[in-house]
């Protein structure tokens, strides 16, 4: 086989090359993969292992278990288990190796916990807490309902354009890691908010400036991720939320939810712009402990 010909570390470079140009992710995903497989090229070494092969599944969990005992904890070693199944997904993909052995591989399962997910009730809350009857209230409404609606990332939200929002179809075009583009449904709720803080709120907020963002601050400027993360700290506690609550907590309550209702994985994964639906899998173990409980609860053997 080819991989018996070509050392590990070229085909790093071939891997790196491709998320880069083929891929499109950023300097710094690229970079914390780099790192990742950079530890495993290592371990590798310490084996006497020169080349990679389809048959690299004990390698992988031997790899999985050092780390562990190294004190990695169970994120971090599922971060280093995603890593190193790209890399073997784009050998089979280049006809390198015949089979992906990382495929077979679990993630660490307390790996899947994901801290601060609200529950239905709480999302309610939060988004009923801003005073819709002040402008500032009125446009933090709409980013809440929108973070919500949308699942979007921090960065994302902050620095949406006007002509990003289409209203009329529900839906908003969203830059995300990489610059890649995605189209991702806001519903009902989410457009109510947004078109009144467009058309009543936004201008009183602008005082005859103009500004390309949906969302603005002083002086038409975007908010800052900074500022965003002040308001939903202000929110949750008027809310009465105890939970420590992020930006990105409203993320995983998205993908949660939506799993818990039936949504499929790949819909998910499209919605929040993951490359690789092993990252959006993360979720699935919450939402399967929801139908666990369910079971429990409603079903007369559960």
């Amino acid at each position: 086989m080819a991989s018996l010909i070509i050392g590990i570390d070229a085909l790093i470079d071939r891997y790196v090359n491709y998320l880069l140009i083929e891929k499109g992710l950023s300097q710094k995903t690229i970079e914390s993969y780099t790192n990742d497989l950079s530890r495993y090229t290592e371990f590798l070494n310490t084996q006497h292992i020169a080349h990679v092969s389809g048959e690299d599944t004990p390698v992988i969990m031997k790899h999985l278990i050092d780390l562990r005992k190294s004190g990695l904890g169970a994120r971090s070693r599922a971060r280093h288990l995603v890593s190193i199944r790209g890399f073997y997904k784009f050998l089979v993909y280049e006809k390198i190796i015949k089979s992906d052995p990382s495929r077979i591989v679990d993630l660490p399962k307390t790996g899947f916990k994901l801290p601060g997910i609200l529950s239905v009730d709480d999302i309610n809350k939060l988004l009923h807490t801003p005073d819709t009857k002040k402008p500032r209230g009125s446009r933090d409404a709409a980013m809440l309902e929108l973070l919500y609606a949308a699942g979007l990332r921090v960065s994302e939200l902050v620095n949406i354009g006007l002509l990003n929002i289409n209203l009329e179809a529900c839906f908003v075009r969203v830059f995300g890691k990489g610059s890649k583009e995605r189209i991702v449904p806001i519903g009902m709720y989410a457009k109510k908010k947004i078109d009144r803080y467009i058309k009543k709120d936004r201008p009183v907020l602008l005082k005859n400036i103009t500004s390309p963002y949906l969302f603005v601050a002083r002086a038409g400027n975007p908010m800052t991720r900074q500022g965003f993360w002040k308001i939903i700290k202000r929110y949750t506690l008027q809310a009465g939320i105890e939970k420590e609550i992020t930006p990105h907590s409203i993320r995983h309550s998205f993908a949660t939810h939506l799993l818990e209702g039936g949504a499929d994985l790949r819909s998910v994964q499209i919605m929040l712009g993951h490359s690789d639906i092993s990252t959006t899998q993360i979720y699935t173990h919450v939402a399967q402990e929801h139908l666990k409980r369910m079971h429990e609860k409603y079903h007369p053997r559960g």
